[in-house]
């Protein structure tokens, strides 16, 4: 069952985070008030799948009115190759097209080719064309 993500998920989120590879989590933005804070700037955007109770599945998903960022798209290791991944993103996109989101990204860590291939087979084309710059400002 896939559902709209709440802060309360945040501690089985953070464990999937850290058993699946290719997902980069930080104590600042991943951290309960991280997530809730990030959940109630974008309300309805970002969901997880659960199955018997356990969180299996995650995607966040923030936008800033007319662009959109895909964050931590997880599913645990034991429930891959059930679709679980393409109803995250489907839910997502139903979700920014209802907003009048045209246009999102995905952010993937470079070296994480399930990420990429993943992305890759759902039609979605990775960039060359620009770079990403970060700064911490705290």
């Amino acid at each position: 069952m896939i559902r709209v993500c709440l802060p309360e998920d945040q501690p089985q989120m953070m464990a999937l985070w850290e058993r699946v590879a290719g997902v980069g989590v930080n104590e600042r933005d991943d951290s309960a008030e991280g997530i809730r804070l990030f959940l109630q700037r974008n309300p309805g955007c970002s969901f997880v799948a659960e199955e018997d109770g356990c969180i299996v599945g995650t995607i966040l998903c923030g936008h800033d009115g007319r662009r959109a960022t895909v964050y931590h798209l997880a599913v645990d290791p034991a429930y891959r190759s059930r679709r679980i991944a393409t109803g995250l993103v489907s839910h997502v996109m139903q979700a920014l097209h209802a907003l009048g989101i045209g246009k999102v990204k995905a952010i993937v860590f470079a070296d994480n080719e399930l990420g990429a291939a993943f992305w890759t087979s759902s039609g979605w084309t990775l960039r060359r064309d620009i770079d990403y710059y970060d700064f911490s400002v705290r």
